[in-house]
């Protein structure tokens, strides 16, 4: 009698995939989800959770990302400077209206990964996140991918 084993993929058997998204209008929690499910390999037939095989992810126009509700207003980032009483907040819209506005999409992604592991981090370093419609990884000929013909509500407009 002969058995059938389950396929595991070894990190040597991997191969990655380059793909571009466009965030402009796209709703942020949908937009990481989907991200993160990439950057895990969780799209392949062949998916192993403690191997990295998930593909490099390249999304552009990160600071045009929308949010449904009131988030926008409502949502709190919390940081602690290191002091004694040192914990700062900052909503959503203050951190898309500041500096580093990819900031809220790379968070996003990066707590629906798995907690403080090293998989979760070497798949964090796969996320290439630009504000502007360009990129610096042409010379890598990544696949565009359009999210927000996938489903409807993967846009917002207002």
């Amino acid at each position: 009698m002969t058995t059938k084993s389950t396929a595991a993929l070894k990190p040597a058997d991997v191969e990655k995939k380059w793909i571009v998204v466009d965030a402009k209008d796209a709703v942020v929690g949908r937009l990481a989800s989907f991200i993160a499910m990439r950057l895990r390999g969780k799209h392949r037939p062949d998916y192993t959770p403690n191997v990295d095989c998930g593909d490099y992810v390249v999304v552009v126009n990160a600071a045009e990302v929308k949010f449904t509700g009131r988030k926008l207003e409502k949502k709190i980032y919390y940081h602690h400077t290191g002091y004694p009483g040192g914990v700062k907040q900052r909503t959503a819209g203050q951190i898309l209206d500041g500096r580093f506005p990819e900031r809220v999409l790379e968070k996003a992604v990066e707590r629906m990964l798995p907690k403080e592991s090293p998989l979760a981090r070497a798949q964090m370093t796969h996320l290439r996140i630009f504000n502007g419609a360009d990129h610096t990884h042409q010379a890598q000929s990544p696949e565009v991918i359009d999210f927000k013909a996938v489903n409807t509500k993967n846009v917002r407009s207002v």
